[in-house]
């Protein structure tokens, strides 16, 4: 399908565009964006066409999505290199105690070795349009906010519906750039069979552990390799051994020899969400409440987790990808929390806010239509921010719990079958293929030891709310027990849960396969129904928190337009999962007055490392025999007499933009973007030159280790590295 420039027309006829480009090295920039950087002067050395040609292949063409990390094509065959820990979990699902792949790594030198990457998907963008028009006609009369929220989403979705019915194997979704104000239909191609291909061992790709976690200097060998194939006809289909290899539009050239210090570089990718145009009352919500109440019970999640995995090695297993995730967003939410605190960013968004006011009262016209537009704002966010509390518990609930997130899917279910005017169609439709896609997964992930006691601390945690934000399903189970709180979270984790009929997964299966329409097996058990008061009080909270969503979708639109007039700029949007263009330069920095970090480590840093006594700094053996031999290859760098490990650069990242190609000026790959330095985690928030830095493992190391320490000559040669 071609590709559309319709967003870039649209998309600076709604802002107030001026002649120049954001400030050099600063932004996430959406595709149709490329093309108003002057990246020539910055130091690229091809065409902006060769970037993104909409009438065209590019270099966009050889960028995927891979289970919600980006990653790229580097190869004719669909051989596709990201992070070591974006297939973190699908290595762990592939793991045994016999087979431990997390632990020992994974190579397939031949294709018929190649193994399934279970959860794993690849997401391609295929082209765009802006569709502001047509989800803003739905709401131009609309006053009642809820109302507002609710048809947008509708409309969105009738457009995504009606993009997938004219092209079969697209899958399309409305993105909204700016909040309120411009929305982009993208159209994508999912590749649903994905292969394990080569992957490190764990001492490698997760060298420093949680210790050098969002910490620099880093020596992590955080990359992997994976497959996508497809059915012979070229249609996306589950995995089959009659797939064969997909064939990509473009795939990215290896730069064996790497890049320099001040050199230029880029990042394609997807990278997560950023509130960059967010007001000082979501940043003060976000310091006072969401971010200390998720890193402090990640915190409390992690020692129990870890505790319940020393069972055995298959416990362990099962756990490592949560606990994982868990310390990644916790240590980012602390770094977050010391960041905003350093840079006192409320008090500076106040401050413009002030300015703001003052600029809007200074004009009639904008006094008119916006005098009230920061008042009406806050008192959204303070109607937030006394909630947040009750809001955040429930948010975490099914998250806490796998038992609980079962319930939850039969709830589901049962629900759309009580509701059916035929129940016996509606079974033969969606049993069998609910239970397969919605609840086997889960029961594959539960460990009933974890649950109890993660789920025994949120329960603690709800008895201790304010009268305003009391949990029914808690509340209820007080009532029924008419005894301490700490007895009936007790008896409801110890007692209920092992008697809940969910713990006979043949059970439940035997249901869902069966077709059956009798629910009695259902009706009485107290885990599910715990799950139902919840979901009782979500939808209770659900039309309050609609109306706030829609005022804020009206009136964050509007914050942004009035901030471009008194900024007289336009400005990116923030990221929202959709590809994005960051440039940049490889660049040390400064953390703590008085101290330079440099922009690349050595092998070196890995021996002296593995010095200090710490388990994160086991390395394999053969490194340190290699560095002492001097034994480098093709891939030293003459001024380090060292191989590159991990190297520094001043670009914009955030979550997302794990396992993004990093490009030289040629637009050749040279490292995969993997991480941030502590100093940078409040990207999210602000983005400044002379603290925030990306990190990425050097093209050079990942040659080197997968060449001299795992002998997979076969990934140099398919790479095309001699």
């Amino acid at each position: 399908m071609k590709k559309t420039i319709l967003f870039f027309v649209a998309f600076y006829c709604s802002t107030v565009f001026t002649a120049f480009a954001p400030a050099p090295e600063e932004g996430m920039f959406p595709i149709s964006e490329i093309i108003k950087i002057d990246l020539a002067k910055a130091g690229l050395k091809i065409s902006t066409n060769d970037l993104y040609n909409p009438n065209g292949t590019s270099l966009i063409d050889a960028l995927v999505n891979i289970g919600g990390c980006s990653g790229s094509f580097v190869s004719a065959d669909g051989l596709i290199i990201t992070n070591h820990h974006c297939v973190f979990d699908a290595v762990a699902n592939a793991s045994s105690p016999d087979n431990d792949f997390l632990t020992n790594g994974f190579k397939a030198d031949k294709r018929e070795l190649e193994i399934e990457a279970k959860g794993l998907t690849v997401r391609i963008t295929e082209s765009y349009e802006d569709v502001s028009a047509k989800v803003l006609g739905v709401v131009a009369n609309i006053v009642d906010p809820a109302e507002r929220i609710k048809l947008i989403q509708e409309k969105s979705n009738q457009l995504a519906r009606e993009e997938e019915a004219k092209t079969p194997g697209i899958r399309a979704e409305v993105s909204e750039m700016f909040i309120g104000r411009t929305y982009v239909l993208f159209r994508y191609k999912t590749i649903q069979d994905v292969r394990l291909v080569y992957v490190p061992q764990r001492e490698i790709g997760e060298f420093g552990g949680e210790t050098d976690n969002w910490v620099w200097p880093r020596h992590t060998g955080d990359f992997a390799f994976a497959r996508a194939y497809v059915a012979p006809n070229g249609n996306s289909v589950p995995y089959s051994k009659a797939n064969v290899p997909y064939k990509p539009k473009k795939h990215l050239k290896v730069n064996a020899n790497g890049v320099k210090e001040e050199d230029f570089v880029f990042i394609l990718g997807y990278p997560g969400i950023t509130y960059r145009h967010r007001p000082a009352a979501y940043i003060k919500y976000e310091e006072n409440y969401r971010l200390p109440y998720i890193s402090e019970l990640y915190d409390y999640q992690n020692k129990q987790l870890e505790i319940v995995g020393k069972a055995n090695k298959s416990t362990e297993l099962l756990l490592s990808t949560r606990i994982k995730r868990n310390a990644n967003v916790l240590k980012n939410f602390r770094g977050k929390l010391k960041g905003l605190n350093a840079i006192s960013l409320v008090q500076q968004k106040q401050k413009e806010e002030d300015e703001l006011q003052k600029f809007i009262d200074s004009d009639n016209n904008l006094k008119t239509k916006y005098s009230s537009l920061l008042k009406d704002m806050n008192e959204v966010y303070a109607e937030i921010n006394a909630d947040a509390p009750r809001d955040l518990w429930l948010a975490e609930i099914y998250r806490s719990s796998t038992l609980l997130s079962i319930a939850n899917a039969v709830n589901i279910y049962l629900a759309g079958l009580e509701n059916s005017t035929n129940k016996e169609a509606f079974t033969q439709l969606n049993g069998k293929t609910f239970y397969e896609r919605s609840i086997a997964p889960l029961y594959a992930n539960l460990v009933l030891e974890a649950d109890k006691c993660l789920l025994n601390k949120m329960l603690s945690d709800a008895t201790l709310l304010d009268n305003a934000n009391k949990i029914d399903a808690v509340e209820y189970l007080y009532a029924r027990k008419k005894g301490s709180a700490e007895g009936y979270i007790n008896s409801f984790t110890q007692n209920e849960l092992k008697n809940s009929i969910l713990i006979n997964q043949k059970a439940v299966e035997d249901f869902f396969l069966q077709n059956s329409i009798q629910t009695i097996l259902f009706d009485y058990d107290q885990v599910i129904n715990f799950s139902k008061r919840i979901n009782d009080q979500l939808a209770s909270i659900k039309l309050i928190k609609d109306a706030r969503d829609g005022k804020l979708n009206k009136l964050l639109g509007e914050y942004v337009s009035v901030k471009e007039q008194f900024k007289k700029s336009s400005f990116i949007p923030d990221a929202n999962r959709t590809l994005r263009l960051t440039y940049g330069y490889v660049r040390g920095y400064e953390p703590v007055d008085g101290t330079y970090s440099k922009p690349f480590t050595g092998i070196k840093g890995i021996i002296e490392k593995g010095r200090l006594n710490n388990p994160d700094y086991t390395y394999p053996k053969k490194i340190k025999e290699l560095y002492d031999q001097g034994d480098f290859g093709r891939f030293a760098n003459k001024d380090m007499q060292d191989v590159p490990v991990c190297l520094l650069y001043n670009m914009d990242t955030t979550g997302g933009n794990s396992g993004s190609p990093v490009m030289n000026a040629r637009g050749e790959l040279i490292g995969v973007n993997f991480d941030r330095a502590y100093e940078a985690t409040i990207n999210d928030y602000a983005w400044n030159e002379s603290y925030s830095r990306s990190i990425g493992v050097d093209i050079r190391y990942i040659l080197w280790v997968a060449q001299k320490i795992d002998k997979a000559d076969f990934i140099l040669k398919e790479l095309g590295v001699e």
